[in-house]
């Protein structure tokens, strides 16, 4: 059973792809997904697929519904669906709010083909088509004799000319009546019907296994058709289409010139009816311009009558009429009105804009006349204008004419056509004329005359680099005065309209004739496909699609475009276009098409089952030559028949050729004046014999070889291709099939010149073929034999007889008479690899090979294809048992990797090169090019993600995998080394390597990423299963977030926390590789990657405690984080928790806010985890339980945790001052005396925590300036000082929560003692909330009020209606600066808001701080705002120097993460309608989160980026707290 095949579409606003191609396969399914630009919005997606059961209507869309499988309001997963089972073109498009567009496309599902009694299945592929020109089979009871040729040459489809009625000039395309069967097929006394021809079909489908196709011709109908004539309005004619009257009255003149020729009647001007020179050329030239264009004044038809105008004009000034502006629209300038119906003179002007242009001073007679004058002066200049615009149509008609001329009497490459007469006339007449011939100004008269006129009906043509989307017959289109047209002479152009309304029986007449072919035939060439009217080939194929739903459409398309082909083919749902090998100039271009039109490269990775729809070029239907193309043996030579045949044949899509290519007939079989038969098949037919052909006919016996070949591939799945070069003249295809590993070389030598006159050299390299060579499927070659010299033959289509093919199938390689001989050589233990030397491989023959793996690898592939059937049931094609698996492939992986901790899926996915290094190894790096992001598999993966969708086998990580086994063995012995259920994984993935080092290098590529693609989801779904339902059963979004908790928790080589009591139970122990004593090995939380990933800066306390309830609560690591909240407490000193962690030895306090967030994360881990509160009864070893101690071993003096809570909070109140340990440059170089003073205190009046000084920084704000150059070495960039929003909202938050856990007897203090001036005071928990609550919004916001009495500095006030960032700052304008801080507080102590304020507040920092994908640190309006960090930049820029910005305006993302929880909280208090706009912007802010990660190879999310979401090169890659953030929005949604 294999997989559904699932192409997903990613929308994205305002993105319009309708001329980009989608192909897909009935049986698909087709999802709709949102991308960023349209997360959270309610999008619309529209689509005129049919519903089940019901008929397919152009017009009529349903909206799809959409499926959210998490059912979460993080819909970030959700789509919609199409089921994908009727093949055709269909339209989608979306929109959303009031836009119902804002984005659309087309997708086009492929027809299934069916063909033999048991009606199964023929794919595209294996298409071999032949074409037969329908006129030339003569009648229907003999068809089949002339049709067996085509399946006795291995043809499975047969394309049959138009099988009507023809025209007067016998041309195939030019139709006197579309809905009657040509009466040629019928014999005297028999007449054959549609039914017939339906049987025949069938016979051939069901008897023979061929099925037929035939041309459907929409643009005209030949000029003598019947019905035409009855329906005059069915064309352009005079009467419809008046703007042709022109160039009709130009073509008439033309006749008349012609007659004038013809008749001898120019001799005297140099130019006699037989056109020899450029001499008569440039006679006709001089008889145009004297006689012709001075006669017809064609001018007049564009003029105005200047005389009348000004009267009419005088008449108003006279009757004192003034303009009406309104219906000048301010277009002051005088234009010339056509006139619709194209009068001599008809035309007009406005006389409204004549009145404003010409105003008179007065009414006098006098300065009336002066107005007139201006006015006659003005029609005079826009007459003359028009005169010289017909002058320049004139020229171009010259010119055109001329070349016409000399194209079709003068070129060697032309028809030299003799004469002028009557019947060859000097150039082709454009209109159809059916009256007597009269003079010319008799001719002219009729143009009055409707009841004449209506029958003067333009003849179609083509125009050379025209639009193909514009009608050349339309009015604005000057095609036809400037003679422009290509003109075919014997059909009439018709003319549709806009739809059935405006030409109802053209409509009815053309749509029967579709029902009539598709009822009988499979498929249909849309002849002239690129001037065919787009809607009326859509109504037609619809009408078609009706009767015959999997219509097989073919085209060939001269738009000059591939964009504009794809406007066709997906709007008329093409299922294949037609190409042509003879557009090749030589054998390297011919082999480049096979490349092109299909099948992807050898070697190339299996793409996942559900994979993002990517545009397609169409599918091809690539023909050694089309029927109205030149013959190539007049163009390259009959030697070359069979090897192009073979090039075109190996090609991975649908092949074919014309009828008479095969037989070598030496010319081209005209569509228009060929009358005679095909030959017939007769296996005893002489090679002389002119009506019959067999297998020894011209290259029948190879084309049979090669067909059957070319089925045999597609059927069997050879989809992969690669065609190389081998020099000038010989082109090797191979063909390979991905499961089972055979491949077919077939090395053709092309002759385009041909070897009697060109010297071919006898040198031919040899070829190295990977493999062994099973057989040679094929040899071939044209040769010469005894036959008659050719002679075209009277009555039958005959080709030369004088070749034929010589040709041997299936023999073994010592048999052939091609090869000399073949060596085996092995490259290295896997490259088994046969060297060809050629002997005879003279221009003109092919050879094709089989070749499988030798047996060895041929095994191994097959069993290495048995142990990946775990991971994809796509593997069982091609798989062998394995007769003696490793102990260690006989579990399935996902029971290897149960035994997984997370702690080791950080070894197995991630570790970065300083995490790898610290235990002596690093990341793999590949040469000359870079190293990867990670030792773990996510390194690998990353890299594979962009290669595999792309195949793009040529780059270096592929090739490093090619030549040799490095990283292979890096893989596995990386997890060996570590022993333990690692190990075990690394023995698996050693035991899969194993197989791998055994095959040929060109498939390892593919072999090694399905390896670890399957181990890489195997651990991802162990590592989800051991999470919180919330990411079990999250989204994809949240699931890649989680991840991230595994990227950032790790245990490393040495322990990063100290140690935990050793009362605590539940403790991970290991034993130390070196001392070999037993030590605890509790995971840590790194603070970024890769700057603070290993040693001595990877723990953080502000850091770890700020990402610890989105990447271990959220996630369910519960454990883990008790052990980390411990660990930390048991390095408490001065009531403070360290900043830099140091392994608690090598401390350092400087940080007056890690504490607070390491009691919020108490405080949530007690609220989310089951029975939380236990931890506050858990021991905490001090190593520093008074302020000087030295620090002691654990389980020296423990302590409950509440107790040490209970510490911190007194410890505040009772006021912090001490200095730092060892302070001096030996802890930081940069930081002045003044700034080792560490002072956090309680201010007794407002409860708020205050601290810090001018020269340290506090709080997570934290640069230090660095440059003695720019003078700020020393000085904080944001010292934050005074009371920072945070640290009073945490502070909040750890009261609220204390007070209520004592009331509920959870916590036995409710004060804090005090000692002040030498007496015991104290303060209740409750006392100091309630401070708080009553001063904080007197405080912290910044009124609209002026003469706020609570504000002490109004003059530093420049934002209203924001809470300040800090309050008490030793710089006071400090405080006033908007920064991204006060949203944390609303998050943590929302209490201390008023939600209209609070909103404000929000809503301006949504304005002036939000980015794309993190929050401006600074105000963009304040001075010092500058948003690019650069942290090596030396210069005297105080502001800027080492970096000093760097929380001055570059964008952090973690803030963003509490500014949107502060959102969604206040929206919800502010009713549904601003909620719904809220996750609006939430679900569109994240997705470019989401998009960053899919992107990132680091899968996660940076520290910051520079102004406007720029990629900060400084930043760390990715970042704990930045992950948790955006975690933890997903969690609250």
């Amino acid at each position: 059973m294999t997989a559904k095949q699932i192409r997903v579409m990613v929308l994205n606003d305002m993105e319009k792809l309708d001329r980009t191609l989608f192909r897909l396969e009935q049986g698909f399914e087709l999802q709709f997904r949102l991308g960023p630009t349209l997360q959270g919005k309610h999008v619309h997606v529209y689509t005129n697929y049919p519903a089940e059961g019901e008929r397919f209507e152009h017009r009529k869309f349903c909206a799809l519904d959409w499926l959210n499988p998490t059912g979460r309001e993080d819909d970030s997963d959700k789509f919609c669906t199409l089921d994908l089972k009727i093949s055709g073109s269909y339209q989608y498009y979306f929109g959303h709010g009031d836009k119902e567009k804002s984005g659309g496309g087309y997708i086009v599902v492929d027809p299934v083909l069916r063909v033999g009694e048991d009606n199964h299945v023929l794919p595209l592929d294996c298409i071999s088509i032949q074409t037969y020109l329908s006129k030339c089979l003569g009648p229907l009871d003999e068809w089949l004799d002339r049709l067996r040729v085509a399946k006795e040459a291995g043809y499975n489809m047969i394309h049959f000319t138009p099988l009507q009625t023809l025209g007067e000039s016998r041309s195939c395309y030019s139709l006197a009546d579309q809905l009657e069967l040509n009466p040629d097929f019928s014999p005297p006394g028999q007449t054959y019907t549609w039914t017939d021809v339906g049987n025949l079909v069938e016979k051939m489908k069901n008897e023979w296994n061929m099925l037929c196709i035939t041309d459907v011709v929409y643009n005209h109908t030949a000029a003598n058709s019947k019905w035409i004539n009855k329906h005059p309005e069915c064309g352009y004619n005079l009467v419809n289409s008046p703007h042709l009257k022109p160039a009709w009255v130009l073509d008439r003149a033309l006749w008349h010139v012609t007659c004038a020729i013809a008749d001898g009647k120019y001799k005297d001007k140099g130019l006699p009816a037989l056109i020899q020179n450029h001499e008569h050329l440039h006679a006709i030239r001089g008889v145009l311009w004297q006689d012709v264009f001075p006669k017809i004044k064609l001018w007049e038809f564009f003029q105005v009558k200047v005389e009348p105008t000004v009267e009419q004009f005088r008449t108003l000034l006279q009757s004192g009429a003034k303009p009406d502006i309104s219906k000048t629209e301010g277009k002051r300038q005088l234009k010339i009105v056509q006139d619709p119906q194209f009068r001599r003179f008809g035309n007009t002007v406005d006389m409204n804009s004549a009145l404003e242009n010409f105003v008179s001073h007065g009414s006098s007679p006098g300065a009336i006349e002066d107005c007139c004058n201006w006015l006659r002066r003005k029609l005079e200049e826009l007459n003359g204008e028009q005169f010289h615009e017909i002058k320049h149509h004139q020229e171009q008609a010259t010119n055109c004419i001329a070349g016409t001329v000399s194209y079709e009497r003068l070129a060697d490459h032309g028809p030299k056509l003799g004469p002028v007469t009557r019947k060859h006339p000097l150039v082709t007449r454009y209109f159809t004329f059916p009256f007597e011939e009269a003079t010319l100004e008799e001719d002219l008269e009729l143009i009055n005359q409707p009841e004449k006129s209506c029958h003067f009906l333009a003849h179609n043509g083509w125009v050379m680099g025209d639009d193909p989307l514009r009608n050349f017959a339309e009015p604005g289109s000057n095609v036809y005065i400037r003679r422009e047209l290509i003109c075919w002479g014997d059909s009439v152009k018709l003319r549709y309209g806009n739809g059935p309304e405006d030409c109802p029986y053209l409509w009815a007449h053309m749509q029967k004739y579709t029902e009539i072919t598709a009822k009988h035939f499979v498929g249909v060439r849309l002849d002239n496909c690129h001037s065919t009217p787009l809607h009326v080939a859509e109504f037609m194929l619809d009408a078609a699609r009706t009767l015959r739903p999997d219509l097989y459409v073919v085209a060939e398309l001269f738009t000059g475009s591939e964009e504009l082909d794809n406007v066709f083919v997906t709007r008329l749902g093409i299922s294949s276009l037609i190409r042509e090998a003879m557009s090749a100039g030589d054998s390297h271009e011919e082999g480049r098409l096979v490349y092109r039109y299909g099948g992807e490269p050898v070697g190339a990775f299996l793409q996942p089952s559900l994979r993002p729809l990517v545009p397609s070029i169409a599918h091809a239907m690539f023909l050694d030559v089309t029927h109205d193309n030149e013959c190539p043996i007049q163009i390259r030579s009959v030697y070359d028949s069979l090897p192009s045949s073979a090039v075109v044949s190996m090609a991975c899509c649908a092949t074919g050729s014309t009828r008479g290519y095969d037989e070598l007939v030496p010319h081209q079989i005209s569509v228009v004046t060929e009358e005679r038969f095909y030959s017939k098949w007769n296996l005893q037919a002489k090679p002389s014999s002119p009506d019959e052909v067999n297998l020894q006919s011209g290259i029948i016996a190879g084309k049979l070889a090669l067909n059957r070949l070319h089925q045999e591939l597609a059927s069997k799945g050879f989809n992969q291709v690669f065609v190389d070069q081998v020099d000038e003249d010989i082109v090797a295809v191979t063909r390979h099939c991905p499961s089972t590993h055979q491949s077919v070389v077939a090395v053709c030598r092309t002759a385009f010149k041909n070897p009697k006159h060109h010297r071919y050299t006898d040198e031919v390299p040899p070829m190295c073929i990977p493999g062994k060579i099973e057989e040679v499927v094929l040899e071939a070659r044209t040769v010469e034999r005894q036959a008659d010299s050719y002679k075209k033959d009277e009555r039958s289509i005959n080709g030369m007889p004088g070749y034929t093919v010589e040709i041997k199938e299936h023999i073994q390689l010592k048999d052939s008479k091609v090869v000399r001989q073949a060596g085996v050589t092995s490259r290295g233990r896997s490259e088994y690899v046969q060297e060809i030397v050629f002997e005879q491989l003279t221009p003109g023959s092919v050879i094709a090979f089989r070749v499988s793996l030798d047996p060895k690898s041929q095994e191994l592939v097959g069993v290495l294809r048995n142990h990946l059937i775990q991971f994809n049931p796509l593997y069982k094609a091609g798989s062998l048992p394995d007769a003696n698996t490793p102990d260690i492939l006989k579990s399935p992986l996902t029971q290897i990797m149960s035994n997984m901790t997370l702690a080791d899926m950080n070894i197995l996915l991630f570790r970065c090169d300083a995490e790898e290094k610290e235990d002596g190894g690093g990341c793999y790096n590949i040469p000359g090019w870079k190293p990867l992001k990670y030792g773990g598999l996510q390194g690998l993966l990353s890299v594979m993600a962009d290669i595999r969708p792309k195949n793009d086998l040529g780059h270096p990580f592929c090739d490093n995998l090619r030549q040799g086994d490095w990283m292979i063995d890096y893989v596995s012995n990386r997890l060996i080394s570590r022993g333990g259920t690692l190990a075990e994984v690394g023995q698996w993935l050693q035991a899969m390597f194993a197989y791998l080092k055994h095959i040929p290098r060109y498939l390892i590529p593919c072999y090694f990423d399905a390896i670890l693609v399957g181990a890489y989801t195997t651990a991802l779904d162990v590592t989800f299963k051991q999470m919180s339902s919330f990411v079990q059963s999250g989204s994809s979004f949240v699931k890649l977030l989680a991840l991230g908790s595994v990227q950032m928790c790790a245990v490393g080589r040495f322990p990063a926390l100290p140690p935990l009591s050793p009362a605590l139970s539940d403790v991970p122990y290991r034993v130390n590789g070196i001392t070999e004593q037993k030590e605890q090995c509790c995971v840590s939380m790194a603070a970024g990657l890769p700057h603070f990933s290993a040693g001595i800066f990877r723990c953080w306390g502000r850091d770890t405690f700020i990402a610890l309830r989105g990447l271990m609560l959220v996630t369910g690591r519960h454990l883990e984080a008790r052990n980390i909240i411990l660990a930390f407490a048991g390095t408490m000193r001065h009531g403070l928790i360290p900043n830099l962690l140091g392994e608690g030895v090598g401390a350092r306090f400087n940080c007056r806010d890690a504490v607070w967030w390491w009691l919020q994360c108490i405080q949530d881990y007690c609220t989310l985890v089951p029975s939380g509160t236990d931890i506050l009864q858990c021991p905490v070893s001090r190593m520093y339980p008074t302020d000087d101690s030295k620090p002691l071993t654990a389980g020296t003096v423990d302590q409950l945790l509440y107790e040490v809570i209970h510490e911190a909070m007194e410890r505040h109140v009772q006021g912090i001052e001490f200095r730092e340990k060892n302070a001096g440059p030996q802890i930081d170089n940069n930081m002045r005396d003044e700034g080792f003073n560490i002072v956090a205190k309680v201010n007794p009046d407002t409860g708020f925590v205050y601290g810090g000084n001018r020269f340290n920084c506090g709080t997570w704000m934290d640069k230090m300036g660095e440059s003695e150059r720019a003078l700020n070495k020393g000085i904080p960039a944001t010292p934050r000082d005074g009371s920072a929003v945070e640290i009073v909202g945490l502070c909040k938050s750890t009261l609220r929560w204390l007070v209520a856990l004592h009331k509920q007897g959870l916590f036995p203090y409710s004060s804090v003692a005090i000692h002040k001036d030498g007496k015991q005071l104290s303060m209740s928990y409750e006392e100091w909330d309630r401070k708080i609550q009553q001063n904080f919004e007197k405080m912290f916001y910044v009124s609209h009020d002026p003469n706020d009495p609570n504000e002490k500095h109004p003059e530093l006030v420049h934002k209203q209606g924001i809470y300040k960032d800090s309050y008490g700052a030793s710089s006071p304008w400090c405080d006033y600066q908007l920064r991204p801080n006060f949203p944390i507080a609303m998050v943590v102590a929302p209490e201390l808001f008023t939600v209209e304020h609070a909103w404000e507040a929000l809503n301006t920092a949504e304005e002036k701080l939000l980015g794309p994908l993190g929050m401006k640190t600074l105000d963009p309006d304040d001075m010092v705002y500058c948003g690019v960090y650069d942290n090596s930049l030396e210069n005297d820029n105080y502001n800027l120097a080492r970096g000093f910005n760097y929380h001055q305006g570059p964008e952090w993302l973690w803030p963003i993460g509490y500014f949107l929880r502060a959102k969604i909280y206040f929206a919800k208090k502010l009713g549904k309608d601003t909620y719904d706009k809220t996750v609006y912007l939430v679900k569109n802010v994240l997705s470019r989160h989401y998009v960053h990660m899919e992107r990132s190879s680091w899968k996660g999310l940076p520290e910051l980026t520079n102004e406007n979401g720029q990629y900060c090169p400084f930043s760390c890659e990715t970042q704990a707290w930045s992950l948790a953030a955006v975690l933890e929005v997903l969690h609250d949604l």
